[in-house]
């Protein structure tokens, strides 16, 4: 194989939950050198979020945290110690890219600032990330992806009109702001190529996913519409829903957009009666009486397959797609084809799952690669410190005794 994309960087990793270290994850799966920074006496949050293997709890049993933290290395250092914080810096004059995650000010409080980073090692690469930015009036304020999701407008929009707001699954900003980080990432890297300068990334995820809703927004400045709940429709498709098929829990998503593609749905379902009504002959006219039509589709789905429905729909043009369930996104040949998943074997835990980060591309001649699973606490310590960062036998062992490897 190739060499990989980012094979010889070297990054500091001082993040933590998801938007902070995935995008490590992401470098460190094409060949970069991650050196992750932990405490036990401050587990990062994923550690300790479910589902554990066999179902027993351990903050380095988590199902959430290992696989986003792939191809690592851990150096557990408790910063309360200023010998740990020596170290700490240590790393990062080893390191070409530094990326934290913390509430803004506490890298300032060790003295590991940006501004104080730049001092010693003028061409990094410094990528901070947190709620809403370094600065501003919601800059101090600590939270995770739900509460953002919340803030960044997504709730309003997700569920029912006669329901209260629903959070889409997860920290959903944390997951579509993790390509914009890439990308930032990735851009002053080639900025420092060409210019052997470094660069510092303030990214806020606020503001990175309010760019999601974009249209939502025009729509609101011009023609002064809030948006709000739509269920499973959309003001601009009719049909559009998901619908229930043959077996336990099993669904399909049939979207028509167009008249061309209504006749062929209807052809697809036996040109039924119904579908010959006058109200359903225009777009108004389904719009109006959707949930009708709604049933009437339902009632041909729910005897077939969801893998079925989509064949059919679309060989006939329409737009279809099964609602997959976690079994099933593991078992899917497109998913398998491309290796979008592969696996480790973690030192607690045994063989799982890992997956790739990255945003769905592969470069040519190369791909993702899983060397190694996710550290447990402090696992590499030794190795970080006497192999990257030059420390004797001698004083690892004394810094070890101090307890700053915690």
């Amino acid at each position: 194989m190739a060499k990989q994309v980012f094979e010889g960087l070297k990054v500091a990793e001082f993040a933590w939950t998801g938007v902070g270290p995935i995008p490590g994850t992401y470098l460190a799966s094409l060949g970069a050198t991650v050196v992750r920074v932990e405490s036990a006496t401050r587990p990062d949050p994923l550690r300790t979020m479910g589902p554990y293997k066999d179902r027993i709890p351990g903050i380095n049993r988590s199902g959430f945290y290992n696989p986003a933290n792939t191809n690592k290395y851990g150096l557990a250092l408790n910063m309360k110690y200023p010998r740990a914080r020596e170290v700490a810096r240590r790393l990062i004059e080893w390191a070409d890219v530094v990326t934290e995650a913390y509430t803004p000010g506490t890298m300032a409080k060790w003295g590991l600032s940006y501004e104080e980073v730049r001092k010693f090692k003028p061409d990094v690469v410094y990528y901070s990330t947190c709620m809403a930015g370094q600065n501003g009036p919601y800059a101090p304020i600590p939270g995770f992806g739900a509460q953002l999701t919340g803030m960044s407008g997504f709730s309003v929009i997700t569920g029912w009109q006669d329901r209260t707001p629903s959070v889409p699954y997860g920290a959903y900003t944390d997951f579509i702001n993790i390509r914009l980080a890439i990308l930032a990432l990735v851009s002053a890297l080639d900025y420092r190529r060409r210019t052997g300068k470094g660069q510092y990334l303030d990214f806020s995820q606020y503001e990175g996913g309010v760019s999601f809703l974009a249209p939502l927004i025009l729509d609101y400045r011009v023609n002064k519409r809030v948006a709000n709940r739509e269920g499973n429709r959309d003001r601009r498709y009719v049909p559009h829903g998901v619908y229930r098929c043959l077996g336990e829990d099993r669904w399909c998503a049939i979207t028509v957009c167009n008249d061309n593609e209504w006749q062929a749905l209807c052809k697809v379902l036996g040109n039924p009666e119904w579908s010959r009504s006058e109200k359903f002959a225009t777009f108004t006219g389904r719009k109006k009486n959707e949930e009708e039509l709604n049933r009437f589709i339902e009632e041909w789905t729910v005897d077939r397959s969801p893998q079925e429905v989509m064949e059919v729909m679309q060989k006939a043009g329409v737009p279809a797609g099964v609602v997959i369930n976690s079994e099933g996104m593991m078992k899917d040949p497109q998913l398998q084809h491309r290796q979008a998943f592969g696996t480790v074997k973690h030192s607690e835990i045994g063989e799982h799952v890992a997956v790739d980060f990255g945003s769905g591309f592969r470069f040519r001649n190369q791909k993702p690669e899983f060397r190694m699973p996710s550290p447990c606490v402090g696992e590499h310590s030794e190795y970080v410190c006497t192999k990257f960062l030059g420390m004797s036998d001698e004083e690892f062992a004394a810094l070890f005794g101090e307890g700053i490897f915690e």
